[in-house]
């Protein structure tokens, strides 16, 4: 492990809407990160961070944030060698691509960059092996670009993952019930969800949902990922939730499992961030619960301060063979927390140095 001699200073890109508030917010005070700057939309450009963000989260910017101008987001103006991306997707792949040639370390958030051969998609407990694609990158564009995945994938991959090594994962049927955050803000109207569940959501999510385990599942094979062999099929729903996004899936196994070792299987599951001793990692990974109405978004979505996945519903399937139910926080785990962490095993690998 390669803990930080000193701070490594980050700049935050978007850092004005609900996911970049969220990774300010945590990194006040980080014992490996300082904020060191912000930026966002020309619109911001130019003005104190108090002032451009309509700070949503509990508590007002932290102080030394709030006092920060804001930049655009172009890395001629932006000095910080390792940049974390909140950029909503309409316009992140371009800036990111020039953050990258421009020999930048960017880790992100947005979806534009995370099927591409060399970009690895990680969720660190299951995939840090996968950071070595970073030096693929290095060669080709001078800096590089690590992605963070979706804010459902990731508590289905971490609850598929140690399944997948007990007994081979073949097939999942998996349907979403996701949280009003997930659209950010201002997000779906009101009156399209209250007392109300809506059956889809846009920008492919349930096609990000099929595809992205099977990325980071995957193994490394040379200078890309070769998916996992797994077919899975989704349904997405926007709940009237404020945070946690609840998944059930239906698993098929490659071998026999029962529900004991499937168990016993997830609430071992540790992996890189837990090795390395990064300060944001959850151990355990996934809290296991047994209890018949379990797991729900207001009493378990803050498991591990927001960064473990809870799982529970674990029973035989009559027609698949497993069934769970994973929560995973989605503003944390699932999008600014899991960039961080990202950036922390990076960092703890000594890939940022």
């Amino acid at each position: 492990m390669a803990v930080p001699s000193r701070k490594i200073p980050v700049a935050v890109l978007g850092a004005t809407g609900l996911v970049g508030q969220r990774m300010i917010s945590l990194l006040d005070g980080h014992p490996w990160f300082e904020l060191a700057e912000v930026a966002a939309s020309e619109r911001s450009a130019g003005r104190p961070y108090a002032e451009a963000a309509d700070w949503k989260l509990p508590g007002g910017a932290p102080r030394a944030a709030a006092r920060m101008i804001v930049k655009p987001c172009d890395p001629r103006r932006v000095e910080a060698a390792v940049v974390l991306s909140a950029l909503d997707s309409s316009v992140a792949g371009e800036v990111e691509t020039a953050f990258r040639a421009a020999g930048r370390a960017v880790v992100t958030n947005a979806k534009n960059h995370r099927a591409d051969d060399d970009v690895p998609l990680v969720v660190p407990e299951i995939n840090a092996d996968h950071l070595a694609l970073i030096d693929v990158q290095r060669r080709r564009h001078g800096g590089f670009i690590v992605a963070n995945a979706n804010c459902s994938v990731i508590p289905l991959a971490i609850a598929l993952a140690p399944l997948q090594r007990a007994a081979g994962v073949k097939r999942a049927i998996v349907t979403t019930l996701q949280a009003a955050s997930g659209a950010g803000y201002p997000g779906v109207p009101s009156l399209d969800l209250i007392d109300n569940v809506v059956p889809y959501i846009g920008g492919q999510e349930r096609e990000k949902i099929e595809s992205e385990p099977l990325k980071i599942l995957g193994a490394l094979a040379g200078d890309r990922v070769a998916p996992a062999p797994i077919t899975i099929s989704a349904q997405v729903h926007r709940v009237p939730v404020i945070d946690g996004h609840l998944v059930s899936a239906h698993v098929e196994t490659e071998r026999p499992l029962d529900v004991a070792a499937a168990r016993a299987a997830l609430a071992s599951f540790r992996g890189a961030p837990q090795e390395l001793g990064c300060p944001s990692a959850p151990d355990p990974v996934c809290v296991v619960l047994d209890a018949i109405d379990r797991p729900q978004p207001r009493l378990d979505r803050e498991a591990g301060r927001g960064m473990a996945v809870t799982v529970g519903q674990l029973r035989a399937c009559p027609v698949l063979g497993l069934h769970f139910s994973v929560l995973g926080h989605n503003t944390l785990r699932g999008a600014a927390g899991g960039t961080i962490l990202v950036a922390e095993t990076l960092a703890a690998q000594g890939r940022l140095a």
